[in-house]
């Protein structure tokens, strides 16, 4: 498995600071906050599927849809809602910097990074050194095996959500968090698309597009997809002008557990 309006062209070599500094002074002012360490986490146990598909639409609807240059009648929400954030904190993996494993963790930690900085151009994201800071966690391993129509099947990537209460700053908030598994081993260009892929899902685009030049697409093409397609970003575009109950301080009066 693998919003800014017009087309934004990234180097791969492009240091992600350089990135994140893009973004207005505005934005970064919620990062200390939202980014804080967590103190405490209870899952959400909900009796519903965490992903549920969207509502069913007509053949017509279908294509007005896709005339609007994007997939978002693919995508899949959770009981709870879209499961978006106005900004994402990131963890990942950091790479080896002696030893044999060095040179193999730096190019999958060279691949995980430029697929990060270019959706950081799409949405705030903040990089942290602490796991227990972020709602997106990049990890270093190859999934296990996932049964599909009878069959285990390999993959190079894989995105895991889970949808929990978390409190930060002594504030309780809704939030989704996303486990990123990056298998090693691909070319480094194959790396990059995987992780653009999985990167994809862990910011919100819970679906799969159906056309080989897209970051999301279901099938990929002949050529490793290296950055967001105009459809990818007119999609994120649509995500985040939905919206959502999670990151959303809860009103300091209400109970653990009150809400669904």
């Amino acid at each position: 498995m693998r919003p800014a309006l017009k087309r934004l062209l990234l180097s791969a070599s492009l240091p992600l600071a350089m990135v994140l500094v893009a973004f207005p002074s505005g934005a970064q002012a919620s990062a200390p906050s939202l980014c804080a360490q967590a103190t405490a986490e209870q899952p959400l146990n909900l009796e519903a599927p965490t992903l549920t598909p969207g509502p069913e639409i007509t053949a017509a609807a279908a294509i007005a849809t896709e005339s609007t240059g994007d997939y978002r009648h693919r995508l899949r929400s959770t009981p709870l809602g879209w499961a978006r954030l106005d900004r994402w904190c990131v963890w990942v993996e950091p790479a080896a910097s002696t030893g044999p494993a060095a040179l193999w963790d730096g190019r999958w930690h060279r691949a995980v990074q430029a697929a990060l900085a270019t959706w950081a151009l799409l949405v705030p994201i903040t990089v942290v050194d602490d796991p227990a800071q972020a709602q997106i966690r990049v990890e270093r391993r190859r999934p296990p095996l996932q049964e599909i129509n009878g069959r285990l099947r390999a993959s190079h990537g894989r995105s895991l959500l889970r949808l929990l209460r978390v409190q930060r700053h002594g504030q309780w908030r809704l939030e989704p968090q996303v486990l990123v598994l990056i298998g090693p081993g691909q070319a480094e260009a194959a790396l990059q698309a995987t992780a653009l892929h999985e990167l994809g899902h862990a910011v919100g685009l819970w679906g799969h597009s159906d056309r080989p030049g897209d970051a999301l697409a279901a099938v990929p093409g002949g050529s490793p997809v290296l950055a967001p397609s105009d459809r990818d970003r007119r999609t994120l575009i649509w995500l985040s002008q939905q919206a959502t109950r999670f990151g959303r301080p809860e009103d300091p009066l209400s109970t653990p557990g009150s809400r669904q």
